[in-house]
């Protein structure tokens, strides 16, 4: 049976053409090869609307997955923080269909729990209070009827502030929150999670009330085009070949 593949945290944009370029790589070769393939959150480093297909960028990775899509592959894509206005426009665009905040997928036999990963950290209140904000369905409209420059502004004031914050926070509060793992695996019964957005790609082993569970963070794709495979015989990280130091861009 064919390996279902995952990703996370591509934050694809003009300013890293070589990772946008691995990414039409995955594409066009293990993607149409895979069972299925789930984006799990912030493959855009932002999303300011579906208008922004009309970007010749945009437009090329929605392009290089409906491809995927074509070949009768299916792509599931998440919501991530960076990402969370992708909407109907892109998914027409695409072929690909948007999974909820967190659901449970049966991989190869083993039921999985997938999600970006932040609501996981929830020792970080005051992005958990921006996050709430961002996500709601009344919010979301307010900024999709301002004027597109208007929508890009504000997009470039949210990440210089992310940043900022980020550098300010100690690094207890940026990782998941161990207590919000454990009543996530109890809430779904399952014993294996999959999830990004931390950038700190490892597979810890939890014990939950007895229980051995298995949490996957998936890498970035900031310095390499990496992706998870799994299939019947496991869970391994692969990388697309053909990005090198100088290629990479900057963030």
């Amino acid at each position: 049976m064919p390996p279902t593949l995952f990703a996370s945290d591509l934050h694809l944009t003009p300013e890293r053409p070589a990772l946008a370029s691995a990414f039409r790589v995955f594409c066009a070769r293990p993607a149409r090869e895979a069972q299925a393939v789930y984006l799990l959150g912030d493959l855009f480093d932002w999303w300011i609307g579906d208008d922004q297909l009309r970007d010749p960028f945009d437009a090329a990775v929605a392009e290089a997955i409906r491809g995927v899509t074509r070949a009768g592959v299916p792509v599931h894509v998440a919501h991530g923080n960076r990402d969370f206005l992708l909407g109907e426009g892109f998914a027409a665009a695409t072929g690909a269909t948007f999974l909820p905040e967190r659901t449970v997928v049966d991989v190869h036999g083993t039921p999985t729990l997938l999600s970006h990963g932040d609501e996981l950290c929830t020792g970080d209140a005051d992005y958990q209070r921006f996050r709430a904000r961002m996500r709601d369905p009344a919010t979301q409209r307010r900024l999709l009827r301002l004027p597109r420059f208007v929508r890009r502004a504000i997009a470039r004031g949210l990440r210089a502030r992310s940043r900022d914050a980020t550098a300010l926070k100690p690094e207890s509060i940026l990782d998941v929150d161990e207590q919000a793992v454990a009543d996530a695996f109890r809430r779904f019964g399952v014993a294996r999670m999959i999830h990004g957005h931390t950038h700190r790609p490892a597979t810890h082993h939890v014990d939950v009330d007895g229980r051995a569970c298995e949490r996957i963070v998936l890498p970035d794709w900031y310095e390499a085009g990496r992706y998870l495979q799994v299939d019947a015989t496991g869970a391994v990280v692969r990388e697309v070949p053909g990005i090198g130091p100088r290629d990479r861009g900057t963030d």
